[in-house]
């Protein structure tokens, strides 16, 4: 039987000059963010690791410019001391300072910080010891050079200024002569900006996602505990822009100042709308670190077109998601060897919901998967299917998720939903709620906590509403509820209902007892009055004061001190 990609006529040709129209009408947006952080470094150097590494290294950089070198020696030496040429190099480097650790010591030596302020030092029963005080003179090191077995700083991403180098490496001396080149003053942008509003990190004490502080490689980011509640924040000086925590975070509270996830995700529409009306035929789209295109020596297929970004970790299963919805018949990630760990486990997830998201909308998972760097028999394949729809997709000026709630609803149309609940993997922000309708109160700590609109209030009745295609299953609502009455169901619902706002819980409202204003649902009061049953001020003729109103209830304590004014001292 006939596939019905081979009824359509390819011609590279006809392709390529399709692109070159698309790029020429459609520029893609690049990283224009000023530059925001400086770094200052007049080369105060600590070198540290092995004891002959460490002189050899401090022979080495002698004449580098740098402007002191203090030896810290966490290694004892395998080599012969008696040996001539070891022992003419222990005597052209005893004049720097220097000192040895102990076994117990090197246990507790940290590092911390980046060019032009590294701090390193050594906790004790004492109180912390500053080494790079006690060897350089200053509070701070401006670079540390590590010649250890292995590095002290286990970093995927080590904050700029520090380098872990082997003596025996073959790269040493362009390592070395790179390193002694970091003296002066060094700009780069701040990549990222924090939407305390939209974060979904922490409420009124609670704790819900985590997933920006899971997938930065650089470890550039951290909850800090506020007087209130805990707020994420990132260290503009130890980020290095890769792009996953704003990719992981569900509601856009995360994003690269310049260019924005949104101008990105629109810059492919419209490409992918102008390879078409340059006819263009099976368009591929495929995310690649620019650096990897630049150096790449031969132009690709035609109908391979490029999303070239800086870090594969720009982009995520929203925006992959988003150019099948626009037209695209495949993409592809290309990938390479050098990615840090938690950036690979972090595209090996994105992919893992993409996949899922597709088999339950009803489309192929194959349609996106990944490729490797220098895999050229892959990176111009044809695709194995049609495009889903050439219909022009318009996505609406809202939240990262209201965009990516309306490209799932393009692919559902295009798909055939089974109308079931998908598991996805584990951190997936896709999911809904149980409501435990016999213990909630409608007391509305959860709507109070949500950081979407999922969760809300009726406006003249006692009623907790949902809409499943908000939630981002941080679980603050969760961790509200007093009555533990509320848990998450994670997994993708391919149903229509998903987006409908349904009624979780409902009451009969409660009317204040004085005025008949109603304030609260029958089982709040009911609940409030078991709790406050023993409370000195709610006691006798003053639990009353639970049925009413704020307003009324004010009044009637403002009433009772006037007629008894040492009342207030019995309580």
């Amino acid at each position: 039987m006939t596939s019905p990609i081979d009824a359509v006529t390819v011609d590279d040709a006809t392709n390529r000059a399709a692109r070159e129209a698309a790029r020429r009408r459609v520029s893609w947006p690049v990283n224009l963010a000023p530059a925001s952080v400086t770094y200052e470094s007049a080369g105060h150097t600590l070198l540290l690791g092995d004891e002959l590494a460490v002189h050899r290294a401090a022979a080495a950089l002698a004449d580098s410019g740098l402007a002191a070198i203090a030896l810290l020696i966490t290694e004892p030496t395998e080599a012969d001391a008696d040996d001539a040429d070891v022992e003419a190099l222990l005597a052209s480097t005893r004049h720097l300072p220097c000192r040895t650790l102990t076994a117990v010591q090197r246990a507790t030596l940290r590092i911390e910080g980046y060019l032009g302020r590294f701090a390193v030092g050594l906790e004790g029963d004492e109180g912390p010891l500053n080494l790079t005080l006690a060897l350089l003179g200053r509070r701070h090191a401006d670079l540390v050079l590590d010649l250890g077995r292995s590095p002290t700083l286990a970093l995927e991403l080590p904050p700029p200024g520090y380098r872990h180098l082997h003596w025996d490496s073959p790269e040493r001396d362009t390592a070395l002569a790179e390193f002694a080149e970091l003296v002066g003053e060094f700009d780069k942008p701040r990549y990222f900006q924090i939407n305390p509003d939209l974060c979904a990190h922490s409420a009124s004490g609670n704790l819900g996602c985590t997933r920006c502080l899971e997938v930065c490689p650089a470890d550039a980011i951290s909850s800090h505990q506020g007087r209130i509640e805990s707020r994420i924040e990132i260290d503009p000086y130890r980020c290095q822009g890769v792009g996953s925590c704003s990719s992981a975070c569900p509601t856009g509270a995360i994003q690269f100042r310049l260019p924005e996830p949104a101008r990105q995700q629109e810059a492919l529409i419209q490409r992918l709308d102008a390879y078409r009306q340059a006819g263009g035929h099976l368009p591929v789209l495929r995310f690649i670190e620019a650096g990897d295109q630049e150096a790449e020596s031969d132009a690709p297929a035609g109908h391979l077109l490029d999303v070239p970004l800086e870090e594969l970790g720009n982009a995520g299963h929203d925006q992959w998601l988003t150019a099948l919805a626009a037209g695209a018949a495949e993409v592809r990630v290309q990938l390479h060897l050098d990615l840090p760990p938690t950036l690979a486990a972090f595209i090996d997830d994105q992919l893992a919901q993409a996949h899922g998201l597709l088999a339950a909308l009803g489309h192929s998972p194959g349609r996106i998967r990944t490729i490797q760097r220098g895999d050229t028999t892959a990176r111009d394949a044809l695709p194995a299917s049609l495009p889903l729809g050439e219909a022009p997709l318009a996505l609406p000026q809202g939240s990262k998720r209201e965009r990516l709630n309306a490209v799932l609803a393009r692919l559902a149309e295009l798909g055939e939903p089974d109308g079931a609940r998908h598991a996805l993997p584990a951190a997936a922000p896709y999911g809904g709620i149980v409501v435990n309708q016999a213990a909630c109160t409608l007391c509305f700590a959860c709507v109070s906590n949500c950081p979407t609109p999922a969760l809300a209030a009726g406006d003249d009745t006692p009623m907790l509403s949902y809409r499943e295609a908000d939630c981002v299953q941080c679980g603050l609502c969760v961790e509200a509820c007093p009555e533990d009455a509320i848990r998450l169901h994670p997994g993708f619902l391919a149903d229509a209902a998903r987006t409908e706002r349904r009624v979780c819980h409902e009451e009969a409202p409660f009317c204040c007892i004085r005025c008949g204003k109603p304030f609260a649902s029958a089982g709040t009061i009911a609940s409030i009055k078991a709790k406050l049953a023993d409370h000195p001020y709610f006691a006798g003729d003053a639990a009353a004061r639970l049925e009413m109103c704020e307003d009324c209830r004010v009044k009637d304590v403002w009433q009772t001190m006037a007629r008894d004014p040492d009342s207030q001292l019995k309580v």
